[in-house]
């Protein structure tokens, strides 16, 4: 290591680290773990997601409680995907924003 690098690691009062280069280093963490939080949050796009496959017709019932319940001009609620599966099953994913505006 050389006599810079040893410096700045001991800090400026001898062997004990400097209060400030420990300070900007929590003030760094903390921005780092606020930042990770904010792109989990983000990753989604703020969307709230429900998945289920059922039956056609209870299919249909979920969608239409699922519309009743998060509106759409309140929550964006939509269908995102849906496919129809062997045995007339319908596999589909419903989305909506996370609270009503």
């Amino acid at each position: 290591m050389d006599r810079e690098a040893e410096r700045a690691r001991k800090g400026s009062s001898g062997g004990q680290p400097d209060e400030r280069l420990e300070r900007l280093r929590r003030n760094n963490l903390d921005w780092a773990r606020k930042r990770a939080g904010q792109a989990k949050r983000a990753s989604g796009g703020g969307w709230m997601r429900q998945s289920w496959t059922l039956p056609r017709e209870e299919a249909r019932a979920k969608a239409r409680e699922f519309l009743k319940d998060y509106p759409k001009a309140a929550y964006a609620s939509e269908v995102e995907s849906w496919r129809v599966l062997p045995g007339d099953l319908i596999e589909f994913t419903m989305r909506r924003l996370p609270s009503a505006d």
